[in-house]
């Protein structure tokens, strides 16, 4: 067996089942689950037309770079949103079966076996990132997102000696769990400290299009390339879905955009590795990227649930709403976050996620200890519910 595989932790859903595994079942009242970022409101109308009308597209293999169309729709929703000059969907486009796989997938194809590798990510994370790092031969390492920064990394402040070894980079914009959106500026800095160091930068910015309707729309790695004038994207990966934009996490559709030197050699690991994404999928993935009304709608949905939350959690929890993303990241009274979720779970049978399982204990501290991560993913009548119940636990101390 490969070795690397012992150096996996468990997934935090696992960790979820472990802490809840003594607790009795109870059905009244009915469930709640805010612990798993799964958006639960409808799929755009579209969708059932389009697949239907493409099912005779089954019979067939497609190819690892995807349909042209689909590429061109991409680039051109890239172009829309981010402000590019422009983009080559032959060359820069990469549709993906999901950009869980190919965030996983990147790491194994861009780390060169090194026993100084070394690959760079948020703490608390998204835990795709650690196991690719791991099972790539690399050492995970980790920026911490300080609460006093307001859950933004301090790039400038990691050592030289650190940057000397890593190889590959995560970020994630917005950020998961806090929802810091970082800025041109911001992401300029790392684009320097990329040049210098030599390191690819893997963007992941799959909640950038959940925000509020009065908000700027989060930026992208690509377009503080482009105004900083590497219009190569050089060193550059974006990652993006339809799971949360669309609704359509079932879908397993997204894709990587960037320096064409890297996503061809990418393309080349995926011909072996990755699974392509069937044209009846392809076709529902054109349509999406090419409509925005069901976007705007499905934002109105999340600030409909913010504006229901907050208020009622507010009295009795240090929370606040996010740049961006669909999740809140209360601190917990008493510091506690596994206790805390226990009784949740126990109480009024609302499922949160212990912060701890985001993250890793560092030097500095463990970053997610204390906190809790809550989905608002359901309808905004749901959470409202859900809120409820937690501030009625809350106020009976």
């Amino acid at each position: 067996m490969n070795p690397h595989l012992e150096r996996l932790q468990p997934y935090p859903f696992q960790q979820l089942q472990t802490l809840f595994a003594d607790l009795p079942t109870i059905t009244t009242p009915h469930p709640i689950a805010l612990s798993i970022g799964e958006p639960r409101h409808p799929m755009p109308d579209f969708v059932a037309p389009v697949l239907e009308q493409a099912l005779a597209g089954f019979n067939r293999y497609s190819t690892t770079r995807g349909a042209p169309a689909l590429r061109e729709a991409i680039a051109r929703w890239l172009q829309r949103r981010f402000t590019l000059p422009g983009i080559d969907p032959e060359r820069q486009v990469l549709p993906v079966n999901g950009t869980r796989e190919a965030l996983f997938a990147l790491a194994q194809a861009v780390v060169t076996p090194d026993p100084r590798a070394a690959v760079l990510m948020p703490n608390p994370f998204y835990q795709i990132y650690e196991g690719a790092a791991l099972l790539a031969g690399a050492e995970a390492l980790f920026y911490n997102l300080d609460p006093a920064r307001g859950y933004r990394p301090d790039f400038e402040a990691i050592p030289a000696t650190v940057w000397a070894r890593v190889q590959l980079v995560y970020v994630c914009n917005p950020g998961n769990p806090a929802g810091a959106v970082l800025s041109e500026a911001e992401l300029g800095v790392l684009l320097r400290l990329a040049e210098q160091h030599d390191f690819v930068i893997a963007s992941d910015e799959c909640y950038a299009e959940i925000y509020g309707p009065q908000d700027l729309p989060p930026p992208s790695l690509l377009g503080a390339a482009a105004r900083l004038g590497q219009h190569d994207f050089a060193r550059c990966v974006v990652f993006h879905s339809l799971s949360k934009r669309s609704n359509l996490p079932g879908l397993r559709s997204g894709f990587v955009a960037g320096d064409a030197r890297i996503l061809e050699r990418f393309a080349l690991y995926r011909t072996y590795h990755g699974c392509t994404l069937p044209g009846p999928l392809q076709a529902v993935s054109q349509a999406a990227w090419s409509d925005e009304a069901h976007v705007i709608a499905n934002r109105q949905r999340y600030a409909e649930a913010f504006a229901a939350v907050l208020p009622v959690l507010d009295p009795v929890l240090e929370v606040s709403r996010p740049d961006a993303g669909f999740y809140l990241w209360p601190r917990v009274p008493g510091g506690d976050d596994e206790a805390f979720a226990r009784r949740l779970q126990r109480d009024v049978n609302v499922t949160v996620l212990p912060g701890r399982y985001l993250s890793r204990p560092t030097i500095e501290g463990d970053p997610g200890a204390g906190h809790v991560r809550m989905a608002l993913v359901a309808e905004p009548a749901v959470c409202l519910e859900a809120a409820t119940r937690i501030r009625t636990v809350l106020e009976g101390d």
